[in-house]
């Protein structure tokens, strides 16, 4: 019979992949919040339907690229649910390379956001200032992320993986407009958007509550999707999409 191939056993170019995803990522989240603020100065709703839309296109696109190679997370909450649930069941991904998909994910949100800056001829290094921490700010980050979660467990578990790329970007769209806090749901995004004093920016003292927010969401959306499918561990390879599929050869 053949075997497993664990997720992280060809790890580096996994993390290449999560890497520049989450740098492209936050590129387009930036760079489209930056565009909208020069192309609509005077028009907020319409800036935020350019973000929200640019991000949602974006995002469906970069999981359809690197989503083959790492599964696609692009967030530590993500990677993070995804240990949480194959871990008893020996899938999905390991703690070691749990951890190292976050920081690679944090770092590459934070080099797209200075190449964002760069594309349009800001400071390369600089700190936003607008704050956005409100307690209607953070259930909204609850809220979004663990619909967030909810919506990938769930799509693995009934296979339909091969739908995520839409449907997560379809959330993440919807969600800039159903949630006060315009739906980061994403710590690497987060941190990104620090290193960015522009529309879609915010500052160093609003990100940690962010975060935790997040964290707590993304533990709530995993309770949930396994009180409806109990047996969601068993397709915990399966997100985002479908990428451990390779098979060592059988042994004669």
């Amino acid at each position: 019979m053949g075997s497993r191939i664990r997720p992280d056993q060809q790890l580096p170019r996994r993390l290449v992949a999560e890497f520049t995803g989450s740098a492209l990522l936050v590129t387009v989240v930036v760079g489209s919040g930056i565009a909208a603020a020069q192309l609509s100065p005077n028009d907020v709703g319409l800036q935020l339907l350019e973000n929200s839309t640019t991000t949602a296109l974006g995002l469906a696109v970069l999981i359809l690229l690197f989503g083959p190679v790492s599964g696609g997370h692009l967030n530590p909450v993500v990677s993070l649910a995804d240990w949480l649930l194959g871990r008893r069941s020996d899938t999905g991904i390991s703690a070691p390379a749990m951890l190292t998909y976050a920081i690679v994910q944090v770092a590459g949100g934070i080099a797209g956001a200075l190449l964002a800056n760069a594309m349009f001829d800001r400071r390369i290094i600089e700190l936003a200032s607008k704050d956005r921490v409100s307690s209607g700010h953070l259930v909204g980050e609850v809220v979004a992320t663990a619909g967030l979660i909810a919506l990938i467990f769930a799509l693995s578990r009934t296979g339909r993986a091969a739908l995520s790329a839409a449907a997560v970007g379809a959330y993440i769209g919807a969600a800039y407009w159903f949630t006060s806090s315009t739906s980061f749901a994403n710590p690497a995004v987060t941190v990104g958007r620090m290193f960015s004093d522009t529309f879609a920016g915010i500052a160093p003292a609003s990100a940690l509550p962010f975060i935790a927010a997040q964290i707590t969401g993304g533990l709530a959306g995993l309770a949930f999707v396994v009180f409806l499918y109990p047996d969601v561990a068993e397709a915990a390879d399966e997100a985002v999409v479908p990428h451990n599929t390779a098979r060592t050869q059988p042994m004669e």
